[in-house]
């Protein structure tokens, strides 16, 4: 019998000896009280060397392998391994937690560090990107993460000068990170010349920007910014392990056993040198250093830890010692002396003392050792080695005595017999050999029984018997001394063993779990005296069972400490301690054993004893001392509230259906029906699974739940208000303490916790994402603020939550069983109660983790299951109800008393200002005083006592109670079976609402002319319901069995039932007594009818398949109905009476005549056509349509249709109710749905008028009657329906330019491929020629007397000094994106500058000077810009790029918000959206923005900015979603428009909520692509759609259209806030009376018309803005365009390419003019000084190249098609132009003597054309043999060469004008060519990156002065190199800016600026030169 309890006894970790070293770092400091805090194993220790004791965190669950201090120095962080690793920091003087960091690392915590002012910490996971995380610790919350390397990061450090830096470093990295918003952003180190690029070991941070690290090589590394600028070279012989920073300067540690002291600019003060002192020795490394005032701490990998005074430094005093490398098996303990000796795989032998805790002795060994033993006088000391042999040594001195070697294999267990004479040693090969300990250990038995290795050993007392276990889990016995086995068991019943090891045995069978042979044990001790036993297992727990015990599954008490195998584990010699080893954590753990008549003292344990259950955890065995769960309690746990399909996963279900049958759905479908219901009245309160869940609102309504279904029930008016926004079970309801709020969670896979107001019916917030399966609990804080909840997943997580804001503050695993109930701390609101299934824990917030204690029984009670529980009304005080009817007293965790309450679980407790009350399964409540001393009344419910004003019956007296309220003076009391009651204080009980009992419900009929329904239930009783408005049940009648139908007659005066045994009876409608009964079938009756008219027959049909026709007058059964293939679920008779339709489980739809049942066959087309009397069936063609797209999924259960043969109801196995217009023909028609049942609807009728519907719960036992609102009569209330999809198969229309903004893929930088077709080898991996010289061997001197070589390039500033230049500067941009988005330019600083984007640059353009100024912070394309309107956030920006995939990492797509005058960065968003975001919207406040992705579920996002967090987060649309923009007035609604698509959604606290666009008030309105949004006054919106119409919705209805606002799609539309007027813009051809821009009236009803003057065809607006008297506009064209409202004027501010790739580019050989050719066909001239277009040339087709004369005269245009033309230019007309070519001409040259035209194709050619011949253009010759097309070309200065770049990367040279190939390398080098815009050849090797595998450099320009060469490429990056660089990889500047492809770029005359052209973004970029200074 007692070994099924736990022993009461109990150990106290008093010391451990070790100190983690190996693969650690940095984990050794001094507190600020001077103590010591490291870590070993799982364990946290605080050593204070002054008073040698230590103190121990244990609030981890696996080896702990980082620890940060908190610059206080008081607190401490540590990490821990595992699946799922958590960061603890907590108090090193109180060692207990203060908060829990979790749920973000997998893998490990690598690495910890608070930032200066300790209210951040950084922490870098072990997962493969070894993620970065910052923590707020304090709340437990995670800023900001970001994916840290792909390799390992070994030390991270934040900048203490610098807010927002950090450094991190690893594997040959080097990394700093800026934190802004929650973007967490790197840069590498550059290693540069300074120092080899290696790995980086450690680092400190110093002032100015400087960082000092550590590296793999012993080097020291100074940084600067992200510079290396020095290097100390040979700090250290190896590598540099630790840095620690302290006020005078740094200390560093190394492999090499240094420690250095630098000062604090890193100069050397002084060098200790471990290895040299006397604690030294060879190999010595160090691992972690920490330097405070004249001490200094050093921790080494071999686990010893030595303090050092500065003026003493060769004397180190060792403070503590451990094993190191290698496991630790071996531990014996002395027989006499308090001496533990441990023996380990790093060789050595140590002896402890257990009353000094030091070590006292060491001595190494040739071998590995894994087992000891001490002879029993003490003097020898035998250890067993790896190898086989083991060796006896003297204990005095560790003096060896005998080495002997017999095995081979290792020697694991061995044993000195109790009369020391011999030695026992088991070896792994399975045999154990006896020696003679007086005959110098000479051999004398073998026993050779086992065929495993040998596991344990122990000797009888009187040495005659040995006992083994081996790794087969196998007992033998052998006969000593010499070693015959023993088969005989009776031999050794009786011996007694002088020591008990062995894990198997009799006396130990339960120490095993009760279900499993698994042994996982490695070592067992018994303590005979203190009849305990002490396990070790492989989990790294210490158990503590009852000796002997005998039944498997013990109870037990555990202790955690160790990580992971707890390889040995041994009694000391007197068992005043436990002395336990670990195998990985090298560590040797000693615990005090305090025995049971000491613990009663010890209820003062210290309080760290009761973190984490290291008290025991119970397993469940038959623990007879525990009643048998009560029935109620036992069903309930049964319960299961997991679901085949949730309804969070239909839409995607939906998809997949629709996938697979696109075809099916081609037939239009019918519209929804013009009817709509409303909920009316609820029967039913949901008791029988669910507690306190029923209260008093302050008003004196009373709120509770049932279904899916928040009810407000009026008791004055006996009226009902409803919260529908729950779309399954809810399970528990809580109520503010202040307001009458209400906190509901329900059922779901994802499940939500509703928090509503019960006046308005309005969600406050809604919280999802932290529970599984459901939530079961819910509690608010006594301040409201703060909610629990616990879920019913496996481990029934409890979940702390500022609901508020929707904010997770706290979670934790609550406990394997049930919890029922979770309580907040009226006065603490960071402390809560659970109560469960033999469960009561005492919990308290840790940051982001809830730290838990187990209620402590003592001897008082038993560990009982918990029902209810309740705070009293002080702080430590708490009272819980058991399942046995008691009620337990808490004080803290302790139990004080307990006190008998009622008979049975005492289910619920309420506390009162002056006491309490309770409620039990008794039926009796209870009224107590304060202390629970007397009971002041009782009031027991019973149907005397029931008040005339009831609204019903009582079923049975003393029904369970669940759930008790107090409030305006009387008790509120819920029951099992569905009632509530309201119980006055003098004693009369009222009956307010009732339901069904537990048990399916089914049966349902509606009386044929009153307003009344009847129902039965599997609970067994039959049921008449009032319906009109006394709402109450008339009627109750027991049954013997439950049923499953009932029907009345058409008189109304018999009712029907059929029962599910296989009976029916018919009774009187009134007085419901039996009329008669018949038994004819075995099966459930499932459905019964009485045929129309006179009712002269009723139908029976039952589960078996058959239907009977009986003959009511004389009781008769006349017919039987044959043939149905399954059960029969519906029937119904023809309005004559004739003909029966049933419907069968297997979806047949037969047809038979009465009487006599003959089955019928009736064509599809006739069954509409005869009358029938009802219409309950679910199949055939006139309701083809009530099934929905996931028919395969769920059924529909129950259909009925109304009298009038409109509107067929419908109710399905998803709980979902629905109305079709009848008859329902073709698949998935339309309908309205309502969600308030939560799962199986199983009936629905219409009453006789149709005035009501009523339907049934199955599971949720409710009876709901919903009231039928036609069209014409009803206000529009907030429950009404879903509508059913509304894509509607007709397309909302098609633009091109909508079409091309929806399918545009977004091209990322970093993946961006080659913009032209090139093949074959990139230069720089191609083989260089040699040159001339080389070839002919000629080394030249440095100084030669040859003729120097030619320049390269011709150079026109000769006489100047040449300056290279150093920078470009980005000056002008022309370009803006208007293809493809929308509302991006905005006027700021009233209207002085606008704002505008193209490619990564963010634009401020003053609108008088045409000044620029840029945002370039952006590292790729931007896709959307918004202003932020609000006065305080002035001129504050945000912009939305492109990125990848959402990884966090710098590439993922991220949302900038800056200002716009001075360009700071206020805050980055990286974020979730993968692909890019675009659009962006501030609320009305403008603290929040919303952002929308292009990715596949178009997420919504609201982010709190500058806090840089995620507040909520939903999928918004399966289709591209445009815009999305909040209501001007308001920071909590928005609307989003898209693709057939407009969404009204309002955030509540976390959750997004929204609702489709309604468009059913409209006749024909259909849903059409929406493009734009506008607000007006009192909740109107605007939206422009793709027709041209523009849509105006109340609310979320759409209530009139604006028939062609536009002629072509509205793609902007602007709300004025001062004035509410509306701006829109749209595509239209200009007209007289029309315009691309209307300005408009707050309400969309008159417009004035403005035509944009810009002479095209059609004018597309994308953009429009409206200030002070003027209107800007940004159109497709690329123009932004400022218009007065006034006069209509126009003027056009930025001019652009309308399409790209912008392929041509010329700059004026004098001026500071250029040209640009475009893809659109036109050539533009722009001035650079001037900053604007001076002209447009329209050419109708793709331009590809332009060139100037060399005098500027004469322009050359290259055509797509193969044309070019040569214009004038002063007079622009065309000169003469020739086609003899069909493909592209891709480059054009003047010769520099203006006599030669060189034309360079794509058909693999130059032709030459000899312009002095006159306007003919005939060509001369042409280059044969180019191998691929022409890129680029340049002629020498002196006009004979033309050098070609071609296609497949080969350079060409060409004679002009021959044409012949010029093949002499000498000859090419002595060339100096006129320009240089190849990308090919020696000259410019350098410009080809190593990262070009997809990517090429498109274009290069040398300066005019020959020094200095531009590139432009496909990552849109601009480079500035040193011309020439014919060097691999040459240093270079890189500019950022454009989109990808960089297609051309020139220097302007005189080197004065830059221009690059754009490919993608279709924009010119204008670039300062800045000139290095002579």
């Amino acid at each position: 019998m007692a070994a099924r309890s736990a022993p009461s006894c109990h150990l106290r970790l008093e010391w451990v000896y070790g100190y983690r070293g190996h693969q650690c770092r940095n984990n050794l400091y001094y507190t600020a009280a001077k103590e010591i805090v490291y870590f070993v194993a799982g364990v946290g220790v605080v050593y204070s060397p002054r008073e040698h004791r230590q103190k121990f965190y244990r609030g981890h669950s696996d080896d702990i392998i980082s620890l940060a201090l908190h610059p206080e120095r008081v607190l401490v962080a540590t990490g821990q391994v595992g699946k799922e690793p958590y960061i603890c920091v907590w108090d090193s003087y109180t060692v207990q937690t203060i908060s829990v960091l979790k749920d973000v690392h997998t893998h490990g915590v690598a690495c910890l560090a608070f930032d200066l002012d300790g209210q951040r910490l950084v922490s870098v996971g072990l997962d493969s990107k070894n993620a970065v995380c910052i923590w707020d610790w304090k709340r437990g919350k995670m800023l900001s993460m970001a994916p840290g390397h792909t390799d390992r990061i070994f030390d991270i450090s934040w900048d203490l000068y610098q807010p927002n830096r950090l450094v991190s470093c690893g594997v040959k990295h080097i990394k700093f990170w800026s934190l802004c918003g929650n973007a967490l952003t790197p840069k590498r180190g550059v290693f540069g010349k300074t120092g080899d690029l290696q790995t980086i070991l450690c680092l400190a941070c110093a002032r100015d920007e400087l960082t000092y690290s550590g590296a793999l090589s012993g080097d020291i590394y100074v940084w600067k910014g992200i510079n290396l600028i020095r290097t100390i070279q040979g700090a250290h012989t190896a590598g540099i392990f630790s840095m620690n920073a302290s006020e005078e300067g740094f200390a560093t540690g190394g492999r090499d056993g240094c420690i250095r002291l630098w000062d604090l600019t890193f100069k050397p003060i002084t060098v200790i040198d471990l290895r040299e002192t006397d604690q030294g020795y060879k190999g010595l490394s160090v691992r972690s250093v920490c330097w405070r005032g004249d001490h200094i701490l050093v921790g080494t990998q071999d686990s010893e830890i030595f303090e050092i005074v500065v003026h003493e430094r060769n004397k180190p005093f060792l403070i503590m010692q451990g094993h190191c490398e290698g496991e630790l098996w071996a531990l014996a303990v002395h027989p006499t002396k308090p001496l533990a000796v441990t023996g380990s795989d790093d060789r050595s032998v140590r002896l402890w003392s257990l009353v000094d805790h030091a070590l006292i002795a060491r001595c190494n060994m040739e071998e590995p050792i894994r087992c000891a033993a001490v002879n029993v006088d003490g003097i020898h000391l035998a250890l067993g080695m790896k190898d086989g042999s083991f060796t006896v040594l003297r204990v005095r001195d560790m003096t060896e005595v005998v080495h002997i070697k017999d095995r081979k294999e290792a020697i694991h267990e061995l044993k000195y017999s109790p009369d020391g004479t011999y030695l026992a040693v088991g070896c792994n090969d399975g045999s154990v050999d006896i020696y003679g300990v007086a005959q110098r250990y000479k051999k004398i038995g073998e026993c050779v029984g086992s065929l495993s290795f040998i596991t344990h050993l122990d000797w009888s007392s009187d040495s005659r018997y040995l006992q083994t276990n081996d790794g087969d889990g196998r007992r033998l016995f052998y006969r000593m001394p010499g070693g015959r086995e023993v088969t005989n068991k009776e031999e050794v019943k009786g011996v007694h063993w002088a020591s008990w090891t062995c894990v198997s045995g009799l006396e130990v069978n339960g120490i095993l779990p009760k279900y499993s042979d698994i042994n996982d044990i490695n070592s067992v001790d018994g303590n005979y005296m203190g009849q305990v036993l002490v396990t070790a297992d492989d989990y790294g727990i210490v158990k503590l069972f009852r000796y002997p015990c005998l039944r498997k599954g013990a109870k037990f008490k555990k202790y955690i400490g160790h990580s992971a195998h707890v390889t040995n584990v041994r009694w000391s010699h007197d068992y005043q301690w436990v002395i336990s080893i670990g195998g990985a954590d090298h560590s040797v753990f000693q615990w005090k054993f305090i025995p049971e008549r000491k613990l009663k003292d010890a209820l003062h344990i210290a309080p760290q004893e009761s973190l984490v259950d290291s008290n025991s955890d119970e397993s469940d065995s038959d623990l007879s001392d525990v009643p048998e769960l009560d029935s109620e309690i036992e069903q309930e746990t049964q319960l299961t509230y997991r679901r085949q399909v949730y309804k969070e996963d239909l839409p995607q279900l939906k998809e997949q259906y629709k996938e697979k049958r696109k075809s099916d759905t081609s037939k239009r479908r019918e519209r929804a029906p013009e009817n709509s219901i409303r909920l009316h009245f609820v029967h039913g309160y949901r008791g029988y699974d669910c507690r306190s869940n029923l209260f008093y609102t302050q008003i004196g309504e009373i709120v509770y739940h049932v279904a899916a279904v928040g009810v407000i029930y009026n008791r004055q008016q006996n009226t009902q208000r409803f919260y529908l926004g729950h779309d399954d079970d809810i399970l528990c309801l809580a109520i503010h303490p202040v307001k009458d709020y209400v906190a509901t969670g329900q059922v779901g896979r994802d499940p939500s916790i509703h928090i509503w107001d019960t006046e308005t019916i309005k969600p406050l917030s809604v919280l999802k994402g932290c529970h599984q399966y459901g939530v079961c609990a819910v509690d608010f804080s006594a301040d409201g603020k703060r909610l629990a909840s616990v879920g019913i997943d496996d481990s029934h997580t409890i979940v702390l939550w500022d609901w508020k804001r929707g904010e997770k503050l706290s979670t934790t695993r609550g406990s394997k069983d049930k919890i029922f109930v979770v309580k907040m701390n009226p006065c603490v609101p960071d402390k809560l109660i659970t109560a469960g299934i033999k469960h009561m824990k005492f919990w308290r917030r840790a940051g982001g983790g809830l730290i838990g204690r187990k209620g402590y029984m003592g001897t008082l009670g038993k560990n009982d299951t918990m029902m209810c529980a309740v705070y009293g009304w002080t702080e430590e005080m708490a009272f819980s109800g058991t399942s046995t009817g008691d009620v337990c007293i808490w004080r803290d965790i302790f139990l004080v008393k307990t006190v008998k309450a009622h008979d049975g679980p005492v289910f619920s407790m309420h506390a009162l200002e002056k006491g309490f009350v309770t409620g039990g399964k008794d039926g009796i409540v209870a009224l107590w005083d304060d202390s629970f001393e007397r009971c002041l009344k009782t009031y027991a419910i019973k149907r005397a006592a029931l008040a005339p004003g009831s609204k019903g019956l009582l079923l049975e007296d003393n029904p369970s109670i669940r759930a008790i309220s107090l409030g305006h003076g009387h008790i509120l009391v819920g029951t099992k079976n569905g009632e509530i009651l309201e119980v006055d204080k003098s004693g009369p009980v009222t009956l307010l609402v009732q339901g069904h009992m537990e048990g399916e419900v089914w049966g349902l009929a509606t009386h044929p002319y009153l307003p009344i329904c009847a129902t039965v239930s599997d609970d067994k009783t039959l049921r008449i319901w009032d319906l009109s408005p006394s709402h109450c049940m008339l009627a109750v009648r027991k049954l013997k069995k439950g049923g499953r139908c009932c029907c009345f007659s058409p008189d109304g005066k018999a009712l029907a039932v059929g029962l599910s045994d296989g009976s029916f009876l018919m009774a009187n409608a009134d007085t419901l007594e039996d009329l008669v009964s018949f038994h004819h079938r075995r099966d459930i009756i499932s459905d019964i009818r009485f045929s129309p008219g006179s009712g002269k027959y009723l139908a029976v049909a039952s589960q078996d398949g058959f239907a009977d026709i009986y003959h009511v007058a004389s009781s008769k059964r006349v017919g039987v109905c044959r043939g149905a293939a399954s059960h029969i679920t519906h029937i119904d008779w023809d309005a004559r009476g004739k003909l029966l339709q049933v419907n069968t489980g297997a979806k047949e739809q037969l047809f038979f005549e009465a009487p006599r049942g003959k089955r019928q066959t009736v064509p599809g087309a006739e069954v509409e056509k005869i009358g029938w009397a009802s219409w309950t069936g679910v199949l055939g063609v006139c309701c083809e349509g009530i099934w929905p797209v996931i028919g395969e999924v769920t059924d529909v259960t129950a259909c009925c249709l109304t009298n009038d043969k409109m509107v067929l109801a419908t109710g399905d196995d998803l709980g979902f109710v629905k109305l079709f217009r009848y008859p329902a023909k073709g698949k998935c028609g339309k309908f309205k749905r309502y969600v308030a049942h939560s799962a199986h609807v199983t009936n629905v009728r219409w009453t006789y008028d149709d005035s009501m519907l009523v339907t049934l719960g199955g599971a949720d036992m409710s009876l709901m009657v919903w009231t039928n609102e036609a069209e014409g009569c009803r206000e529009r209330g907030p429950c009404d329906s879903e509508e059913s999809d509304a894509d509607s198969e007709e397309d909302g229309g098609y633009d091109s330019d909508v079409t091309r903004e929806n399918e545009i893929s977004y091209a990322i930088r970093a993946f961006s491929t080659n913009l032209r077709p090139m093949f074959g080898l990139k230069p720089h991996l191609q083989q260089k020629e040699p040159s001339v010289d080389e070839r002919q061997g000629i080394v030249r001197p440095p100084v030669s007397r040859a003729p120097p070589q030619p320049e390269k390039l011709q150079t026109n500033n000769v006489g100047k000094k040449k300056r290279p230049i150093e920078d470009l500067v980005l000056e002008l941009v022309f370009g803006y994106r208007g293809r493809d988005c929308r509302n991006n330019v905005h006027y700021l600083n009233d209207g002085d500058d606008i704002i505008y984007h193209t490619a990564s640059i963010g634009i401020l353009h003053n609108v008088a000077t045409g000044a620029q100024s840029f945002y370039q912070e952006h590292n790729d394309d931007i896709l959307c810009l918004t202003v932020n309107q609000h006065p305080k956030f002035i001129n504050i920006v945000a912009t939305g790029q492109v990125g990848d995939s959402a990884d966090m990492s710098a590439t993922a797509p991220s949302i900038h918000i800056w200002d716009a005058v001075n360009k700071q960065t206020l805050s980055i968003l990286r974020c979730y959206h993968s692909k890019g975001v675009c659009s962006v919207s501030f609320s009305a406040t403008g603290k929040l923005l919303l952002s929308v992705g292009l990715d596949p579920e178009h997420t919504v996002t609201i982010w709190r900015w500058q806090e840089g967090a995620k507040i909520a987060s939903k999928a918004g649309h399966n289709q591209r979603i445009f815009v999305a923009e909040f209501r001007p007035d308001s920071d909590s609604q928005f609307v989003s428009v898209g693709v057939k698509h407009v969404k009204f959604w309002t955030l509540a606290g976390r959750a997004l909520l929204s609702k489709k666009g309604l468009l059913s008030t409209l006749e024909d309105a259909r849903m059409q692509t929406m493009l734009a949004v506008a607000f007006g006054a009192s909740n109107l919106t605007f939206t422009g759609t793709i027709s041209g119409d523009v849509c105006v919705w109340k609310d979320h209805v759409l209530c009139r259209v604006v028939a062609r606002a536009h002629t072509g799609p509205v793609f902007a539309m602007y709300t004025t806030l001062r004035d509410g007027l509306i701006v829109t813009g749209g595509k239209e051809r200009p007209s007289k009376e029309g315009g691309a821009v209307k300005l408009w009236d707050q309400e969309l009803r008159r417009c004035r018309a403005f035509r944009l003057e810009t002479g095209q065809v059609t004018d597309c607006v994308r953009s429009v803005c409206r200030g002070k008297g003027k209107i800007l506009v940004g159109t497709k064209n690329a123009e932004i365009i400022e218009v007065g409202e006034k006069n209509a004027a126009c003027s056009i501010l930025v001019h652009g390419h309308v399409d790209g790739p912008i392929w041509g580019l010329a700059t004026h050989p004098s001026r500071d003019f250029f040209l640009s050719a475009a893809e659109d066909g036109t050539v533009i001239l722009w001035d650079i000084a001037d900053k604007k277009m001076l002209n447009k040339v329209t050419l109708g087709l793709a331009a590809r190249a332009v060139s100037y004369s060399p005098e500027g005269d004469m322009v050359a245009i290259g055509m797509k098609n193969g044309e070019f033309i040569v214009l004038l230019v002063s007079s622009l007309k065309i000169w003469g132009k020739k086609r003899d070519r069909r493909c592209p001409i891709h480059d054009i040259r003047f010769s520099p003597d203006s006599r030669f035209l060189a034309v360079g194709s794509s058909e693999n050619s130059v032709d030459f054309y000899d312009l002095s011949l006159g306007p003919t253009l005939n060509r001369v010759s042409c280059c044969r043999d180019i191998p691929s097309f022409v890129i680029q070309m340049d002629f020498s200065a002196d006009s004979r060469y033309l050098q070609v770049s071609t296609g497949c990367y080969k350079r060409h040279v060409y004679e002009v004008p021959s044409g012949r190939h010029l093949l002499d390398p000498a000859a090419i080098d002595r060339i100096t060519w006129a320009t240089w815009t190849s990308i090919l050849g020696n000259e410019v090797l350098g410009i080809w990156s190593r990262h070009a595998e997809k990517a090429d450099v498109n274009c290069a320009c040398v300066s005019h002065s020959g020094i200095s060469l531009v590139t432009g490429d496909d990552f849109g990056m601009v480079k500035l190199f040193d011309f020439p660089c014919p060097e691999k990889f040459a240093k270079h500047k890189r500019f950022l800016g454009h989109s990808p492809h960089v297609t051309n770029i020139r220097f302007t005359s005189g080197d004065r600026h830059v221009v690059s052209a754009g490919g993608d973004d279709c924009s010119l970029f204008v670039w300062r030169c800045v000139h290095m200074p002579h």
